[in-house]
């Protein structure tokens, strides 16, 4: 039966690798520092170990959507904590450069095989009318990943050192793989699902159809943009934002961590909710989201030195709703597509977060560089600078949402389902004259 308790079982089996992954995929964010003094590199060196994870993480997406649709969930996910956990061994016993850059290669190839795949165990295991719900349940609750890392994780940096604190990660990554090896199944029908031999010609044509679909490209658009802030964040620079530039004590910036993924955990489901209710409404939903993450940056840069306590709270809990603004880009990739073609298709939209994650980190790194020469000795005008460079970045992506709203649109009333302008729905409702909303 779908929904019901063997249906939550098997989903919590695939939500601990996914738990584990974000541990993994962050982990780096909280040993930043470390990582400074234990290679002896500067700021842009530094994020180039992040930019490569989540350039091999974004690159891999299409290839293991197409896996997915081939493979089944089970065998990607105990593959993907494998691969993961050989990482993160091989970090904790990596003195130089080139070994540490071989280990975030290999957390960006398991972490890719994992999100995508626990996704793809929601409507297999739950009726229509719930996935919304939980499809935003996984990528919230997953991030407890992000609190494993900014607690636990840094306490073991700061007391038994490095080496115990990556074994610690690697182990508890080979743990999350025996146990899916034994519980988790693909649908309630079939352990192992097996779909059709992958031809170039079929994965030509499904690649080609999911992406002319403007849905879909809507889903990579509000992806990109909502995601990026929040990861750039955890994964990389909130940290050192918060200890180096605002003058924070580590505890105190662990429990910022903390607190942003609380925030979405109980965003998320909100949204979900009101996604369910709401379907046509989903991209203002986005625009929402995005709008507070720009304002929460904007009252940051624009104090005069250093933010005050209650400043950082807001920017930390405008943060951390774009984890679940950017699970709406995974629902616009349900909608729109077939199930034959969901795993290539939600590997399309989750290319776009990353890439906008990869490309911000970079230029943050380079910019704290080029105005400290190298050393890792940063200021909060340094920060303010670098970090203003997320606007660029998230102008590109409303445009591309409101291209691809208007295409989608366009496609949903061919097909006969009419969106009516938001405005309209609100005069109906009362909430405005219609005086004041124009006659247009």
């Amino acid at each position: 039966m779908r929904g019901g308790a063997r249906s939550w079982a098997v989903w919590a089996v695939g939500l601990s690798a996914y738990v584990v992954a974000v541990l993994h995929r962050t982990s780096l964010g909280v040993a930043g520092l470390d990582a400074q003094a234990r290679f002896g590199i500067g700021a842009s060196a530094l994020a180039s170990f992040a930019v490569l994870q989540l350039l091999v993480y974004a690159g891999l997406q299409v290839p293991v959507g197409v896996l997915l649709d081939r493979f089944g969930s089970l065998r990607l996910v105990v593959g993907g904590a494998l691969v993961m956990a050989a990482g993160q061994a091989l970090m904790a016993f990596s003195d130089g450069v080139g070994g540490a850059v071989a280990a975030r290669v290999l957390v960006g190839a398991g972490d890719a095989m994992t999100f995508i795949s626990v996704l793809r165990l929601v409507p297999q295991w739950f009726p229509s009318r719930r996935v919304p719900v939980v499809t935003q349940l996984t990528g919230i609750v997953g991030q407890v990943g992000q609190v494993l890392s900014a607690v636990p994780l840094a306490a073991l940096l700061a007391g038994a050192g490095w080496t115990t604190a990556f074994i610690s990660a690697s182990a508890a990554g080979v743990f999350v793989a025996v146990v899916a090896m034994v519980a988790l199944h693909d649908s309630p029908e079939r352990r192992i699902s097996t779909g059709e031999a992958v031809t170039a010609r079929r994965l030509g044509s499904d690649l080609a159809t999911a992406w002319r679909h403007p849905g879909t490209r809507l889903g990579l658009w509000t992806h990109f943009t909502t995601q990026f802030p929040g990861t750039v964040f955890a994964l990389m620079w909130g940290y050192p934002f918060l200890v180096a530039g605002e003058g924070l004590s580590r505890a105190t910036a662990s429990s910022m961590l903390t607190l942003f993924v609380i925030v979405g955990m109980v965003g998320g489901p909100l949204l979900g909710v009101l996604v369910q209710r709401h379907p046509l409404r989903r991209s203002w939903l986005v625009l929402g989201v995005i709008a507070m993450n720009a304002l929460g940056w904007a009252l940051v840069i624009a104090w005069p030195g250093r933010a005050p306590l209650a400043v950082l709270l807001l920017l930390v809990v405008a943060l951390g709703l774009g984890g679940p603004g950017s699970m709406i880009g995974f629902e616009f990739a349900r909608t729109f597509n077939p199930p034959n073609r969901l795993g290539t298709a939600t590997g399309i939209v989750n290319v776009g977060g990353f890439v906008a994650s990869l490309t911000t980190i970079l230029l943050v790194g380079l910019i704290l560089d080029a105005r400290t020469g190298g050393r890792a000795a940063y200021d909060i005008a340094d920060f303010k600078v670098a970090m203003s460079v997320q606007y660029a970045i998230g102008v590109l992506g409303v445009l591309g949402i409101l291209r691809t709203r208007r295409l989608a649109r366009q496609r949903l009333a061919a097909e006969g389902v009419h969106v009516r302008p938001l405005r309209e729905v609100l005069a109906e409702r009362g909430w405005f004259s219609a005086q004041r909303l124009g006659k247009g």
